[in-house]
């Protein structure tokens, strides 16, 4: 069994941390683990991205097109961004939270229309999840990143992962 995993989401978010604490669990429960790190123009807003496989033996982190199992997005542009990675019958955990960059901000692109009703058409497991008002209510919308965690490793342990 190997488990391919995409965390992809904006610089600041804690894309990176989440990604550090799911692969020390997953060495805790005895799995081979392997992580990269993508980290852009992270500091500037811009795309973060971690891959994670993991099982009895991975041999390299890397995950390719139509590769990954599940992936999570922290932002809802994002999850569009990483949708090629996403393997048929795959799952998304999508952050409803919208960010908008640089170029968007300054009117020179527009910010996609529609992703949520797209990523229901295209993906048929999708979770989407307002991780920025649970944080809140929680008390720290900085803690949306565990908001996300959880969902994942609820997801996980329905899919056999205990």
């Amino acid at each position: 069994m190997r488990k391919n995993i995409l965390l992809i989401g904006v610089g600041g978010q804690g894309t990176i941390l989440t990604s550090k604490i799911l692969t020390a669990g997953l060495v805790e429960l005895g799995f081979d683990v392997k992580m990269s790190e993508i980290h852009g123009m992270s500091q500037r807003g811009g795309s973060v991205t971690t891959q994670i496989r993991y099982g009895e033996k991975i041999y390299s982190p890397n995950i390719g097109e139509g590769e990954a199992d599940i992936i999570v997005a922290f932002e809802r542009s994002e999850a569009l961004r990483g949708l090629p990675f996403l393997k048929q019958g795959g799952t998304i955990i999508v952050n409803e939270r919208e960010i908008y960059p640089l170029p968007v901000m300054t009117g020179a692109i527009a910010y996609p229309d529609n992703i949520i009703e797209n990523l229901q058409k295209t993906v048929g497991n999708v979770l989407f999840l307002e991780a920025d008002r649970i944080a809140t209510e929680l008390g720290n919308i900085r803690a949306q990143n565990i908001v996300l965690l959880g969902a994942l490793v609820a997801f996980l342990s329905l899919d056999g992962i205990d």
